[in-house]
């Protein structure tokens, strides 16, 4: 299927007690849902994902990041999201604790949320199915996967390599 290829980082960001910052996006894609910060690189400059996740948590929360502050903890491909576009995501966690909640911010406003409250929140289809759950099975380490997502059927997903972290 011929669509445009859009390329993004998710950044996962915790406060001290271990809630993890989510968005709830005002624009699509996923406008209502709730997601980790992040957004689209500046292709167009060249710009590598790990400068793009500094440059969001910037733009977003305020924090002012270095390259080591960043973990890339997976690699997502999601082949016809919404049959309107692909896309290839890079998560990072952020090694530094939020101390307080970002002020609102024009792509939506912030709030805390524990794993538990996660299953509650509007979030995004593949978000909910399979990336949050393997996140949290990789955290700390790093994972590769594929959604081949097609309409009117359900997502197929692959998880192309699976590190979790040493205990």
């Amino acid at each position: 299927m011929s669509l445009p290829y859009r390329i993004s980082t998710l950044l996962y960001i915790f406060d001290e007690k271990d809630q993890v910052l989510l968005i709830e996006r005002n624009h699509d894609p996923n406008k209502g849902c709730f997601s980790p910060p992040g957004g689209k690189l500046q292709t167009d400059s060249g710009e590598s994902p790990h400068a793009c996740a500094i440059r969001e948590a910037k733009e977003e929360t305020g924090m002012l990041l270095a390259y080591e502050d960043l973990h890339l903890t997976g690699v997502i491909s999601e082949q016809g999201y919404q049959n309107t576009t692909h896309w290839l995501m890079f998560l990072f966690e952020i090694k530094l604790r939020l101390t307080e909640l970002p002020p609102e911010h024009e792509e939506g406003a912030f709030r805390w949320a524990t794993p538990l409250e996660l299953e509650t929140l509007p979030l995004p289809g593949t978000d909910r199915e399979k990336i949050w759950p393997l996140f949290w099975q990789h955290r700390g380490g790093f994972f590769a996967a594929n959604c081949l997502c097609t309409k009117d059927q359900p997502d197929d997903w692959t998880v192309l390599q699976s590190n979790p972290a040493q205990s």
